[in-house]
């Protein structure tokens, strides 16, 4: 497995090891000691999956209190993936970062307790899992807008199709409920 870099602390990008031939191919998606090794320690409490068509947008999600880390990868179809830095005081509050996830290139990406996240679907329809290192909790349930100009994304869409949750979402700036940012702990990494 392969962690490729990032700019944002705590976002990490995963290239799985495929073992393929002309039968198809296997990969592993999840082994708790490969990935702790990487630096992604978290164990994951929930399992979701989605099916979504060309042109849906699902984000900015988050959920506060109680925040989910999410490691994400598509099974089948591509999407434009995206980590927002959201935590009050973080040297990199509002940030962003996007990668193309697809059935093709098996990527997966971790999302951070903290950060928001969203995907636009750019294929015929796509199929996304996450696992979450959090239960979903409807009552902590956030979001904010997807077309945040303070954030300034840049989605490969123009109309997305959204949610009326997603279209009613808040800008950063509006958001009353956030994660607060803390100092890693450097005597813990010593």
């Amino acid at each position: 497995m392969k962690v490729l870099p990032t700019q944002l602390p705590g976002v990490m990008l995963f290239e799985p090891v495929l073992h393929g031939d002309d039968r198809g191919f296997f990969m592993e998606t999840w082994n708790h000691a490969r990935y702790s090794d990487a630096g992604l320690p978290q164990m994951f409490r929930q399992n979701n999956l989605s099916k979504s068509a060309k042109g849906v947008l699902r984000g900015l999600h988050f959920q506060e209190p109680n925040p989910q880390g999410k490691l994400v990868h598509v099974l089948s179809g591509e999407v434009f993936d995206v980590a927002v830095d959201i935590r009050r005081g973080s040297p990199t509050f509002g940030q962003w970062e996007g990668y193309h996830l697809s059935g093709d290139n098996h990527r997966q990406l971790y999302v951070p307790e903290g950060f928001a996240h969203g995907f636009c679907v750019l294929s015929d329809f796509a199929i996304f899992s996450y696992q979450c290192t959090r239960v979903y909790e409807p009552a902590n349930d956030r979001s904010l807008a997807w077309d945040d100009p303070d954030i300034g994304i840049s989605w490969p869409v123009d109309e997305p199709r959204l949610s009326d949750k997603d279209r009613r979402a808040p800008s950063l700036a509006d958001c009353d409920t956030l994660p607060t940012y803390h100092e890693p702990d450097r005597a813990a990494s010593v």
